[in-house]
């Protein structure tokens, strides 16, 4: 099996709580873990000022992942992502496989 790193930052409204956070960050580790992947690591950026208001909203929290799976559709963790309230934006990126060798992920 093929193995898949990724790189994903998610936005969370600047008005949620911490623990919001890491129910963002706890769900989706859960979700990847559940499809024979793993989180390798976290990076909480924190409350940061948006260049402009998006959803009239005017600072959020930045989390940014890195994971890796099989090959797994991740479809369902963007949908999730999209339907999730409190989370302002996302972005997932399917890393290059001489980057994620590059950052210790393959």
């Amino acid at each position: 099996m093929n193995t898949r790193a990724y790189e994903l930052m998610i936005i969370i409204d600047g008005d949620q709580e911490d623990t919001m956070v890491d129910e963002v960050v706890s769900g989706v580790d859960t979700w990847i873990q559940e499809q024979s992947g793993q989180v390798v690591k976290t990076d909480k950026w924190g409350k940061r000022r948006f260049a402009y208001e998006i959803n009239h909203k005017s600072e959020g929290y930045y989390v940014v992942l890195e994971m890796t799976t099989g090959q797994v559709d991740m479809e369902p963790l963007e949908r999730t992502l999209r339907l999730t309230d409190e989370v302002v934006r996302h972005k997932l990126i399917r890393l290059p496989d001489h980057e994620a060798e590059r950052r210790g992920l393959l």
